[in-house]
């Protein structure tokens, strides 16, 4: 597949690992109306990480691996250091610890968490039980502005092109065929809607129509699957129309908060249906990385 690769800006960005943090109160209103406390953004999640289940867990927008942001504050820009990290960022970039016990140890970027603005990176659990909240993890940050010559009406972000390289992607006329473990219909988005861009963030399943959950196999979730979103144009933000495809990656866990679920961050979008999402079971990021 051809690329502009060569025309790349490889560039650092720098995050430290971020302590979880609860806002006011410690309780979250459930769809339901129930007041429950349960872990949710930040940290090092020691026993949840990319190939795990994306649902069920006691806990609520739970990151996978470890969760970065940088703290630097910009004078003409709120935090403009952190909405660096998360735009140039791109899934498949390596990481690389810079400080600390585990300094010199590599993991890899999973995704991107809108809100809070965390990038996350999955390292193996030996790993993880060297790092401390505060060490700082350096990426090389690669894949802003990627195109795909041949295929002008898919748009990609987020992307590292290492990581397009081992999705085995299909070429088939004017179209590409991407695997994929699931889709979503665009009915079942939730908070992301709105934003005028997707190289920063995500945006969320909702999983409380039990019969839409039955009808995709939502219920089969895991972090890094690679999702179809069908009816949805992420080109300049993420807005429904008809006949688009976006592909993105499960970047956090569900939740438990009205209007909100398992988080998705864009890697391709077609609002042309440019795309064709085949279901391929091993369509996730442990698997083609080989993580676990």
């Amino acid at each position: 597949m051809r690329t502009n690769i060569d025309k790349i800006v490889r560039i650092s960005v720098i995050g430290d690992i971020a302590s979880p943090i609860f806002r006011k109160s410690p309780y979250r209103i459930t769809s339901n109306g129930q007041p429950v406390v349960l872990p949710g953004v930040g940290g090092i999640t020691y026993n949840v990480r990319v190939g795990d289940s994306a649902i069920g867990w006691m806990a609520d927008h739970v990151e996978p691996g470890v969760s970065l942001e940088n703290k630097e504050k910009d004078d003409r820009f709120t935090h403009g250091s952190n909405y660096a990290l998360n735009v140039l960022s791109c899934v498949g970039n390596e990481a690389v610890v810079v400080s600390g016990d585990a300094k010199g140890e590599k993991g890899v970027v999973t995704g991107k968490h809108g809100g809070i603005e965390h990038v996350l990176v999955d390292f193996t659990e030996k790993i993880m039980e060297k790092l401390v909240i505060g060490d700082k993890i350096l990426i090389k940050a690669f894949g802003t502005g990627l195109k795909l010559l041949d295929f002008p009406e898919v748009k990609v972000m987020n992307l590292d092109p290492s990581f397009l390289q081992i999705m085995d992607i299909e070429e088939k006329g004017e179209k590409l065929v991407i695997p994929v473990t699931h889709f979503a219909p665009a009915k079942a988005m939730g908070s992301g809607l709105g934003a005028d861009n997707v190289y920063s963030g995500d945006y969320d399943i909702q999983l409380f129509d039990e019969d839409t959950v039955k009808e995709y196999k939502l219920q089969d979730l895991r972090l890094g699957d690679l999702v179809a979103i069908m009816d949805a144009d992420h080109s300049y933000g993420r807005i429904y129309r008809k006949k688009s495809v976006s592909i993105g990656i499960i970047a956090h866990t569900d939740c438990v908060i009205s209007g909100h679920g398992p988080g998705v961050t864009t890697l391709f979008t077609s609002s042309t249906g440019k795309i064709i999402p085949e279901i391929n079971s091993k369509a996730n990021i442990a698997s083609l990385l080989k993580l676990r």
